[in-house]
């Protein structure tokens, strides 16, 4: 039987910024390329097959993307139910550990109905915030109490689902929970994400099946939720996969004065004791470091993922990156808690609370905050081959607005300043995932009037 070609789509980019090289170890911010304009593309099979440039004005049949365009956006690092928190959360005072209970709350009257129906929301706000990829933090395996769905990962599945339906792809990465703290069995809120011990979440993990939009990715939660002896299965899992492997890393002192106590080293020693640190292994937040810790991290190619505006909105702190970077640590980014979801924010704010903490400027290039927003983000998440504008590349874009009341004045060819240090996600006109548009002109194609499916879905989690 003869396969039918797909037809070549063409698209015609006004200006587009087509990336940058990734910085060497040790050398400071990635230098840039220029944004170019008038950029056509071919794309078939959901892939960009050819890349033209100095192409002035759109020819026939090229369908025409109107403003500044950057590959897509990669979200690595989400907690899709903490959407149902925001402004609740910012209602009152306290710590990372008063926080937590209000999201304990929350994510006990969540059913795998009612999760996809949030989960469907929030990955069509990020689609419409120039997102084309997540990377789902899950914990949220069972029901109240622990007892497995007849689906043991129906939790799982309504995710996978649920960003299918949204229209972007998604590293569902399947989190290992065992433990209240280091020798506590779980609280009863964490009844539900426990598996008991690593090999049975590792006998769950395995019945999940990748899909074109999806893969599946494994996490630690983090050294206080998985015991020292049972790192070493997680990590066995994801290698033999060649999956990721994220981790919440020194998020909190408190964790880390634990884990000192417990057994005599930080967390980040003991990761790599149990073989969790690697090229495939990203640390989410990395937070409070000694020297040390960041000269392992670096050295073991392990990646960070900063989160900028749920570090500030907690109260966590600032995180070291420009010296994780320097050590050898590819950077991403993600909004986490959905305090906000605008990855331009993540990549602004990442730079000015470095500026803040040193009082001085310049410790990224625009171009440098857009790789880890694009192309590092991927890779975190397992899609090495997106986040690029290039032939072979799968076609994911983003297209921002260099005509609203926050990007109009600066020429075209600082684009990546624009982007960076004046966009925000309401700029967004267009999201292209594997060619087709999720989002145009500013409106969400699969998914009718967001805000009511967000407002809906947050409702029916009130108590």
């Amino acid at each position: 039987m003869t396969r039918t070609p797909t037809p070549t789509q063409t698209y015609w980019l006004e200006h587009a910024w087509l990336g940058t090289l990734p910085p060497a170890p040790g050398s400071g911010p990635a230098a840039g390329t220029p944004v170019e304009p008038g950029v056509l593309l071919g794309i078939a099979d959901g892939r960009i097959t050819t890349v033209r440039t100095g192409v002035t004005a759109p020819p026939p049949g090229a369908e025409p993307l109107r403003g500044l365009t950057l590959p897509g956006l990669a979200n690595a690092h989400s907690h899709a139910f903490h959407r149902a928190l925001r402004a609740t959360a910012q209602a009152g005072s306290g710590t990372f550990w008063t926080w937590r209970e209000v999201m304990y709350s929350v994510a006990d009257r969540l059913t795998p109905d009612s999760y996809h129906a949030l989960a469907r929301a929030v990955y069509a706000e990020m689609a419409l915030a120039g997102i084309t990829a997540v990377g789902e933090f899950h914990y949220l395996h069972h029901a109240p109490g622990g007892t497995p769905y007849a689906d043991p990962n129906a939790m799982g599945e309504a995710l996978i689902e649920a960003a299918a339906e949204a229209g972007i792809r998604i590293t569902l990465l399947d989190t290992c929970y065992l433990s209240a703290g280091f020798g506590q069995p779980p609280n009863a809120h964490q009844l539900r994400f426990s598996d008991g011990t690593a090999e049975a979440w590792a006998e769950r993990c395995s019945l999940l099946k990748e899909r074109d939009h999806a893969r599946i990715g494994a996490a630690v939660h983090s050294v206080r939720a998985v015991p020292a002896g049972q790192l070493a299965t997680v990590a066995r899992w994801a290698e033999a996969r060649r999956a990721p492997l994220h981790v919440h890393l020194s998020e909190q002192t408190a964790e880390n004065d634990a884990c000192h106590q417990a057994h005599g080293r930080t967390p980040a020693r003991l990761l790599a004791d149990h073989g969790v640190l690697g090229p495939r292994t990203t640390g989410v937040h990395n937070t409070h470091l000694t020297d040390e810790d960041i000269a392992l991290i670096g050295s073991t190619g392990t990646g960070t993922c900063m989160c900028p505006t749920t570090e500030r909105d907690l109260a966590d702190g600032t995180g070291p990156a420009v010296a994780l970077q320097r050590a050898g640590s590819p950077l991403s980014l993600g909004s986490d808690s959905h305090a906000v979801i605008d990855l331009l924010e993540e990549a602004r704010a990442l730079e000015l609370n470095e500026r803040l903490r040193s009082r001085t400027r310049g410790h990224w290039t625009a171009e440098a905050l857009l790789r880890a927003a694009t192309a590092d983000g991927h890779a975190a998440l397992g899609w090495d081959d997106t986040g690029t504008i290039e032939p072979g590349a799968r076609a994911d874009l983003t297209t921002l607005a260099l005509d609203s009341v926050r990007t109009a004045g600066p020429p075209p060819r600082l684009g990546a300043e624009t982007a960076v240090f004046a966009a925000t996600a309401a700029d967004v006109r267009h999201t292209v995932v594997a060619g087709r548009h999720v989002v145009r002109d500013g409106a969400h194609t699969l998914v009718p009037d967001v805000p009511r499916a967000l407002a809906r879905a947050v409702e029916a989690l009130r108590p």
